[in-house]
């Protein structure tokens, strides 16, 4: 979150750029069938991946509470402007194995979708559409039966929750890629099925705003619009944990390049991660939903 001209990158002020969408080649993609729920209920959905076995936990395969277009309405969103205090934790928040298999499978909503606290359990948020501008896909990081357990993009980090994926809401995806960030090393390395395909020098939060470390992923591209520091910005699914709020946004973590090279190999950021413009080039390649791995 660098402080540039009153904003940075965790205030965005820019529009989609469109270079992440998740589509193309970066992606295998999958059409996924989804049940019909009964009257207006409104089923969850998402994503599961971060490089486990997506399969584990068993054919669990129970219905979930129903939701009405109202009940839902009232739902807090999931959004990286949100704080979901009641979300489960990420069960694995430390695991590290999507740099060695790719961050596996994501899933995007094609409409809004109840986010629940278990399988079958209670709807505690909805997750939109999109995120920031850009199309929302989020990572599988666990399956029972037709439900997935899926990261959020909101405060607290490392927030899951459950959705439902028997609905034509859903788009499946597989991700082959994963990016892993070093922090005492000052590195960040891009990964495809486990095989380096870059790595760069970087710079990342002084020790009084560190970057925080744990399992998070790309949530969207922004071209900015106002700021000079970096003509795309990839906001992360963490937020700050010394910052409630900076440059007028909600402290939302973030990829960005800086305008000089002064930060290389240095702590010297509000805690978002700057590179270089040649390893952004290669970053804004990657889909949305890209496991980010900060240890």
């Amino acid at each position: 979150m660098e402080r540039r001209s009153n904003a940075d990158c965790s205030g965005y002020t820019g529009r989609d750029a469109g270079v992440t969408a998740g589509f193309g080649d970066a992606y295998r993609r999958r059409s996924r069938s989804l049940a019909a729920a009964v009257g207006a209920m409104v089923l969850a959905l998402v994503m599961t991946a971060c490089g486990g076995d997506p399969s584990a936990g068993g054919g669990q395969d129970t219905k979930p509470v129903a939701v009405t277009e109202e009940q839902l309405a009232k739902l807090p969103k999931a959004t990286t402007y949100d704080a979901l205090e009641q979300a489960p934790a990420d069960p694995a928040k430390g695991d590290t194995s999507a740099g060695k298999n790719g961050t596996g499978t994501v899933l995007h909503p094609k409409q809004t979708l109840a986010v629940y606290d278990e399988p079958s359990g209670k709807p505690f948020a909805k997750l939109p559409v999109k995120q920031i501008s850009s199309p929302t896909w989020v990572p599988v990081v666990a399956e029972k039966g037709d439900w997935a357990q899926i990261l959020l993009p909101t405060r607290p980090n490392g927030a899951s929750g459950w959705v439902h994926t028997t609905d034509k809401s859903v788009e499946e995806a597989h991700n082959d890629f994963a990016v892993t960030v070093h922090r005492d090393d000052f590195t960040l390395e891009i990964t495809k099925k486990g095989e380096q395909i870059g790595e760069w020098t970087i710079g990342v939060g002084k020790d009084e705003h560190p970057t925080p470390t744990g399992r998070q992923y790309i949530i969207a591209s922004i071209e900015e619009q106002v700021n000079d520091y970096s003509p795309i910005v990839l906001p992360l699914s963490y937020h700050s944990e010394s910052h409630e709020t900076f440059g007028g946004g909600p402290g939302t973590v973030g990829i960005h390049t800086w305008p000089d090279n002064s930060f290389v190999g240095k702590a010297n950021s509000d805690g978002c991660i700057r590179v270089t413009k040649e390893a952004l080039d290669e970053l804004v390649k990657l889909p949305l939903g890209t496991i980010v791995e900060v240890v």
